[in-house]
C-alpha cells in the first residue's frame, strides 16, 4: 500500500465517526491508537471461527488457533529484530512485562546496597516497578536528569552508573516531551559495569521502530494498544541467555512442565512467562498490527509524522502564552504544551466538545511535571492517520478556548 493518507483513514472505522456532531479529530494515539480493519476483522475471526486455547488441545480448533498465536510471535520477533522468536514473551502490557523483569530478573540478581539508575523522563511504569524491587532488596534508585530542552543528560552517566548499578532503565521515547534520547551510551554505560539495560519501547516501537539487536539492550518492553493493535496485550523482548537465567514471574498454566507435590519443573522460555490461558486474541490481533505497519516504508511514516509534528509546533508556537515542553532535535510525533492562565482540564473539555480528543494530566510521568513545576499539561500525540486538516482544527480549536477561558 502507497502511503496515501486519505487511503489509510478509510482503513481506520472509527475515523468516520463524528463526536457532538463535528467530524473526530483523533489526537491520542499516544494512550492508545485507534484499530484498522484488518486487526479487527482478525479478531472477529476468532472469536467466529477458531475460538480455542491454544498450546492444550489436539483438536483442530485448538491446533489452527496456536499456529496462528506463534506465527504472530514469530512476525513480531521479525519485526523488533529479535534473534529469534524464543525472545518475544506476550504479557498483559508493558507495564506487566516491565514488572516481569523487576521481579523474575530483579529477585535473583539485585542485593542490598546495589542501585537501579532511571531516567526522569520515564512513564510511571519504568519506575515503580523498580521503586518496588528497591524497597524489597535494600537497593537505592538514582536518577538520571533531563534539561529543560527535553534532553537527557548523558554526561552525568560516568558519575551516576558505577559497579554497584544493576539495572540501567529508560525509555527509547518520552510519552510527554516526544524526546528520543540516544540510547548508545545509555546501554554502552550499563554494560560496561556488568548491568543490563531495560528500554520501555510503547512509543518508539511506534515511531521509528526497533531493531533490539542492533541496539544491544536486554530487555525491550511495549504494548500492542499503541501499535495499532488490541488491547491487554504487549510483549517483552528479552535476550535469550538472560531469559533463561530468570526464575518464573507467576505460576500455573501453560509456564509448567512437570508438577507433584513434591517439586515442579518449568517450560523452556517463553512459556515459562505465559502462565495461565494466554491472550491468544490479543496476540494474533498485535500480529495482525504489525503486518499493518509493515506494509509501508518507514521513513514515509515518519516524514509524515514529522510534516505534522512541525505543523502542530508552528501553529500552536504562534498562540499567545503557550509553551510547548520538549524540544529536541528528531523528537517524535508528540506535542506538550499548557497556556498561561489556562488550566489544562478546561482546555480539554473545550477542544472535546469540538470533536477533537487530546490528552490532558499528568500523562502517567509525574517526575517530569515536578521538572516543570506545573500540575498538569495539555497533549497532542499524532499517528500515521492524521492530517495537517487536523492540525490546523486543533490550532484553531485551542485558539477559541483560549478566547472563551480568558
Amino acid at each position: 500500500m502507497n502511503f496515501d493518507v486519505e487511503k489509510i483513514r478509510a482503513e481506520f472505522p472509527i475515523l468516520a465517526r463524528e463526536v457532538y456532531g463535528k467530524p473526530l479529530v483523533y489526537l491520542d494515539s499516544g494512550a492508545t491508537a485507534q484499530k484498522p480493519r484488518q486487526v479487527i476483522e482478525a479478531v472477529d475471526r476468532i472469536h467466529c471461527e477458531l475460538n480455542a486455547n491454544v498450546h492444550r488441545g489436539v483438536h483442530w480448533l485448538s491446533e489452527q488457533t496456536t499456529e496462528l498465536y506463534e506465527e504472530a510471535r514469530g512476525r513480531i520477533a521479525d519485526f523488533i529484530g529479535a534473534a529469534s522468536r524464543e525472545e518475544v514473551v506476550f504479557t498483559a502490557g508493558a507495564t506487566s512485562a516491565l514488572n516481569t523483569v523487576a521481579y523474575a530478573w530483579g529477585e535473583r540478581f539485585v542485593e542490598a546496597g546495589d542501585n537501579i539508575v532511571v531516567s526522569e523522563m520515564e512513564h510511571h511504569s519504568n519506575i515503580v516497578p523498580w521503586q518496588l524491587l528497591a524497597e524489597r532488596k535494600g537497593a537505592e534508585i538514582r536518577v538520571l536528569p533531563f534539561g529543560d530542552d527535553g534532553a537527557l543528560r548523558t554526561e552525568l552517566l560516568p558519575t551516576i552508573v558505577d559497579a554497584r548499578t544493576r539495572v540501567v532503565a529508560v525509555t527509547q521515547a518520552s510519552n510527554v516531551l516526544g524526546t528520543r534520547p540516544d540510547l548508545r551510551p545509555i546501554v554502552d554505560a550499563a554494560h560496561a559495569v556488568g548491568a543490563i539495560a531495560v528500554v520501555d519501547g510503547c512509543q518508539g516501537v511506534v515511531h521509528g521502530g526497533v531493531d533490539v539487536r542492533a541496539l544491544d539492550c536486554d530487555f525491550y518492553a511495549f504494548s500492542g494498544h499503541k501499535l495499532y493493535g488490541p488491547t491487554g496485550i504487549g510483549v517483552l523482548y528479552g535476550k535469550r541467555e538472560l531469559l533463561e537465567r530468570m526464575p518464573p514471574f507467576l505460576g500455573g498454566g501453560d509456564m509448567v512442565d512437570r508438577v507433584s507435590f513434591e517439586r515442579t519443573t518449568y517450560a523452556p522460555v517463553p512459556l515459562r512467562f505465559e502462565a495461565g490461558t494466554a491472550n491468544f486474541i490479543g496476540a494474533i490481533g498485535l500480529g495482525e498490527a504489525v503486518r499493518f505497519v509493515r506494509q509501508f516504508d518507514p521513513a514515509a511514516i515518519e516524514a509524515h509524522e514529522g510534516a505534522l509534528l512541525a505543523r502542530a509546533t508552528e501553529r500552536l508556537s504562534a498562540i499567545d502564552g503557550l509553551r510547548i515542553y520538549g524540544t529536541t532535535p528528531g523528537k517524535c510525533a508528540i506535542v506538550s504544551f499548557d497556556i498561561e492562565g489556562v488550566h489544562p482540564y478546561d482546555l480539554g473539555m473545550i477542544l472535546d466538545k469540538l470533536g477533537i480528543a487530546i490528552r490532558t494530566g499528568q500523562h502517567c510521568a509525574e517526575p517530569v511535571m515536578t521538572h516543570y513545576g506545573v500540575t498538569g499539561m495539555c497533549r497532542a500525540s499524532f499517528a500515521l492517520y492524521n492530517t495537517l486538516s487536523e492540525v490546523d482544527a486543533l490550532a484553531a480549536g485551542v485558539q477559541r478556548a483560549v478566547r472563551m477561558l480568558r
